[in-house]
C-alpha cells in the first residue's frame, strides 16, 4: 500500500545572460536578498566573462547587496533542468527549452561597457523584475510543491 506525501520544495530560478558578468549577476543578488531562502538561485552565461563587471557590483553594493564574490560561469544543461524558471537576458536562440521549466525573457539592455548612470537604470529594473517574479513564484503553490508515493 503506497500513500501520498506532499512535500515542500523550494522553487529554483536560474538567470542567463552572455557574460554571466552584469546583468543575470545583478538579477540573481536581488533574488537573494528579496527572497532569502524561499527559492534557491543560480546564474550563468553562454559566454562567461573573466570577472564581474565592476560597475554592476558598484551600483549592487550602493543599495546594500554585494556581489563582488561571485564568478562568471558557463551555464550547463543540467543547471537548467535543476531549476522552475530560466530568465533569459539577451542570449537569444541559445537558451533551449526544458520540459517542465519556464523560459522567461527579460528585454534588459546590456550594461557592459556602460557608464554608473546606465548600469544603475539596468540595475532598476531588474529589482522591478525580480520583486514581481518573486510575488509570482511564492504565492503559486504549484511552483513550490511536488508529490512524492
Amino acid at each position: 500500500m503506497s500513500s501520498v506525501v506532499t512535500v515542500q520544495r523550494q522553487p529554483g530560478v536560474l538567470f542567463l545572460c552572455v557574460h554571466n558578468a552584469g546583468r543575470s549577476q545583478m538579477a540573481a543578488g536581488w533574488m537573494r536578498h528579496l527572497a532569502g531562502d524561499l527559492i534557491r538561485v543560480f546564474s550563468a552565461g553562454s559566454a562567461p566573462a573573466e570577472t564581474l563587471n565592476p560597475a554592476a557590483v558598484e551600483a549592487m553594493a550602493e543599495v546594500g547587496i554585494d556581489i563582488s564574490e561571485a564568478e562568471p560561469m558557463v551555464w550547463t544543461d543540467q543547471m537548467a533542468s535543476d531549476v522552475e524558471v530560466v530568465v533569459s537576458m539577451g542570449c537569444g536562440d541559445r537558451c533551449s527549452t526544458y520540459p517542465g521549466t519556464r523560459l522567461v525573457d527579460w528585454d534588459v539592455a546590456d550594461p557592459a561597457g556602460q557608464g554608473l548612470e546606465m548600469v544603475r537604470a539596468v540595475r532598476d529594473e531588474i529589482e522591478i523584475r525580480v520583486r514581481g517574479l518573486v510575488d509570482d513564484l511564492v504565492s503559486d503553490s504549484d511552483g513550490v510543491t511536488e508529490k512524492r508515493k
